[in-house]
């Protein structure tokens, strides 16, 4: 099981590296009393394995709270509970542009000025940040940078793994899915509706999937969708995408939509991505 403690300067990325934990599968919570942190650890650890991948925050927003933070790690080392502590860090010019920008006021702003707070908040975890096991300035670090960055620290699966793709089959008279990232039309193909015999029956039907890649031009569509595909996915990962909906429709979503997304899905998980297919319209 992989623990981790997420602390670090305010403003240094910490809402963004939440966001990264959960999209590679931990369970993220933030701004967690110290206190807690033990009794938190006992649930997890708990578990049997459905609590495998934990990442909690805590920081100076707890206040008074926050000076717990080595008494509870210390009941962590103590209850044999294997912990990491990733801290953030970015240098003052940075956190202070960053500060202006959002417009939000530093958890130790009172009348100091900002300059000020900052400094008193390195002070504060300066004994925290020698305990860590990964220390990532984020002064020069882009999202996407810190994403990736996270991503070779904590993410345990192979890259290929690190997207979620859904292949959506839907029919275009009951409209294009809101959440597609990529839209392909099979209208083009010949339809099993026109087939009495299956005109009731969906893509999921042997019979149905059948007729339809019968054609060659089915088995070229779906040739080139699924190299398009292979080139595609990589350089979604490579931005940083953790999730991609790919919707295939026809006219009524029920045939010919139905089994190339089938299609595809089978070439994905050969390729070994998490993918999963969803039929809108299917059973209209």
């Amino acid at each position: 099981m992989r623990f981790v403690i997420i602390t670090g300067l305010s403003g240094a990325g910490k809402s963004q590296a939440v966001r990264s934990m959960e999209d590679m599968g931990y369970y993220c919570i933030d701004n967690m009393p110290p206190a807690l942190i033990p009794k938190f650890a006992e649930l997890c650890f708990g578990s049997q394995g459905k609590l495998s991948k934990v990442a909690l925050v805590s920081d100076i927003r707890g206040g008074e709270m926050f000076n717990q933070l080595f008494e509870g790690l210390d009941e962590l080392q103590n209850g044999g509970y294997n912990y990491e502590i990733l801290f953030l860090d970015a240098n003052d010019e940075t956190l202070i542009k960053r500060y202006k920008e959002s417009r939000r006021k530093h958890p130790l702003s009172t009348d100091d000025r900002l300059p000020e707070a900052i400094a008193r908040e390195r002070e504060m975890l300066a004994e925290v940040r020698k305990k860590a096991n990964h220390i990532i300035d984020t002064t020069n670090k882009t999202q996407k940078n810190l994403k990736a960055e996270l991503g070779e620290i904590y993410n345990e699966r192979e890259q290929d793994m690190s997207i979620v793709i859904n292949v959506l089959s839907f029919g275009f008279k009951y409209g294009i899915p809101l959440d597609s990232d990529l839209v392909f039309d099979v209208r083009f193909l010949p339809n099993p509706y026109y087939i009495e015999d299956l005109k009731r029956k969906n893509g999921l039907d042997e019979s149905v999937s059948g007729y339809v890649m019968n054609f060659p031009q089915s088995k070229e569509f779906r040739d080139k969708l699924c190299d398009m595909i292979d080139f595609l996915v990589p350089q979604y990962i490579e931005e940083g995408k953790a999730q991609l909906v790919i919707s295939i429709g026809c006219t009524g979503g029920k045939h010919r939509s139905v089994t190339l997304a089938e299609e595809l899905i089978n070439h994905l998980k050969l390729k070994h991505y998490r993918a999963f297919a969803t039929h809108r319209d299917y059973l209209k």
